[in-house]
């Protein structure tokens, strides 16, 4: 079994005050639909949170063994509720311009870690 992880991902906003007031909404408590909250549980996340400076979003998520984006991507692609939230969403959301096709949210390189610094 592999330990628990954390990741840090990124994105964009579309860079509009409306579209980003209306992104801060969307994500207040009780925003996210409860099935969308449960299925992100399901997929062995124990946290997330969603930073915001400008239109870039910095992502934390920290999750069990369980979890693999792999398997998380399974599951959203056969989940009409997580894909109609992903689809609102992506009204707000534009893909970082290195990222892959069909890619939104980007893993971020950690590379300082003051525990590793001596």
């Amino acid at each position: 079994m592999k330990a628990a992880q954390r990741y840090v991902l990124a994105l964009d906003l579309k860079d509009d005050p409306a579209l980003i007031g209306a992104y801060r909404i969307w994500h207040q408590p009780g925003g996210p639909p409860a099935h969308v909250i449960g299925q992100i549980r399901a997929a062995g996340i124990t946290g997330l949170e969603i930073y915001l400076t400008g239109n870039r979003l910095c992502m934390i998520l920290e999750a069990d063994e369980t979890f693999s984006f792999e398997r998380k991507a399974e599951l959203d692609a056969g989940d009409p509720e997580v894909q109609a939230w992903e689809e609102r969403m992506w009204a707000f959301q534009q893909a970082l311009p290195w990222a892959g096709p069909g890619e939104k949210w980007v893993r971020m390189e950690r590379i300082f870690d003051l525990g590793a610094a001596g």
